[in-house]
């Protein structure tokens, strides 16, 4: 991607140096440990050690892993503390602005006002309006507090599942800003609605339905900035349309060594994901992402 000379948002919040990911002290840092230790019988003995030894001594360097770290940067500091060094968060800064001016533009087109989202970098674990999340649920947006989470070890887990490449990470990126836009746009509200009123499988494809738009808007995004502003470089679409389909639900079912169960996605299989992130780049349209009208079908 040609992103090195794109506006820095001045909406990131750099929240790595705080202890537990924004105020969580010891605690945040030991549940974000506890999906691993509870994978053993001598890991539920050294959890409930560590937990017995936390309700004792207090908020303990032992669970800070070191010296007390300093003071986070926050808003739009983060583009200056990258151009010191931190190379993927300036990128993640970058990406995020283009996303502000795309939607910017999109929203006042349509006689609306487009309130972009703050983008929260933190690491192992992370408190929002949404609850108490660690590294391992993976990037997420949070429509209480209007806020996208990510840790940037993420990064890593795009290259093991076979994407690699900045723009299969600023695919990522545009996929939790679309959530802010559904947001905006009242869509979240209505499927969280329909969703209570369901049954368990109905609920589930709407989920998918949901997160396919994402995808779709995600498409939308990239095809201003490619026709805009030049920012895509050849082989980037095809790291994108990589990191729809590694995180298909049937992917990571096949992964994890479970039988696909198309009943059980949430986010949709890799050729629905790869699609609705095509469609939205082909036509740079967001009318053309109503994935709620295959509601009764695969998708697309």
């Amino acid at each position: 991607m040609r992103w090195r000379q794109g506006r820095r948002s001045s909406n990131v919040e750099d929240r790595r140096g705080e202890s537990g990911g924004g105020g969580m002290g010891g605690l945040g840092n030991l549940l974000a440990l506890a999906p691993l230790l509870l994978r053993s019988k001598k890991g539920w003995l050294i959890l409930a050690a560590l937990a017995a030894f936390y309700l004792f001594f207090g908020d303990s360097q032992l669970f800070r892993g070191g010296a007390p770290q300093p003071a986070s940067v926050d808003s739009g500091q983060a583009g200056q503390a990258g151009a010191g060094g931190d190379e993927v968060a300036d990128f993640v800064s970058v990406v995020l602005a283009d996303t502000e001016d795309t939607w910017g533009q999109l929203f006042q087109a349509a006689g609306s006002e487009y309130i972009p989202p703050r983008l929260v970098l933190y690491s192992d674990a992370v408190r929002s309006a949404c609850g108490l999340n660690s590294a391992a649920v993976g990037p997420f947006y949070c429509p209480t507090d209007s806020k996208v989470y990510l840790d940037l070890s993420f990064l890593n887990d795009l290259k093991q599942l076979g994407a690699p490449g900045d723009f299969a990470f600023a695919y990522v990126i545009a996929h939790e800003v679309g959530h802010h836009v559904q947001n905006q746009m009242g869509i979240s509200q209505k499927v969280q609605q329909a969703r209570a009123q369901s049954d368990k499988i109905t609920a589930n494809r709407l989920s998918v339905m949901l997160e396919l738009q994402a995808d779709c808007f995600a498409g939308v995004w990239a095809f201003y900035a490619h026709r805009d502003r030049q920012m895509l470089e050849p082989g980037d679409l095809e790291e994108g349309l990589a990191a729809a389909a590694a995180v298909g639900d049937d992917r990571l079912q096949q992964r994890s060594g479970r039988a696909v169960s198309p009943d059980a996605f949430t986010h949709g299989s890799a050729e629905q994901r790869a699609y609705w992130f095509t469609r939205g780049f082909k036509s740079g349209d967001v009318n053309q992402c109503n994935t709620f009208a295959a509601l009764g079908g695969r998708g697309r």
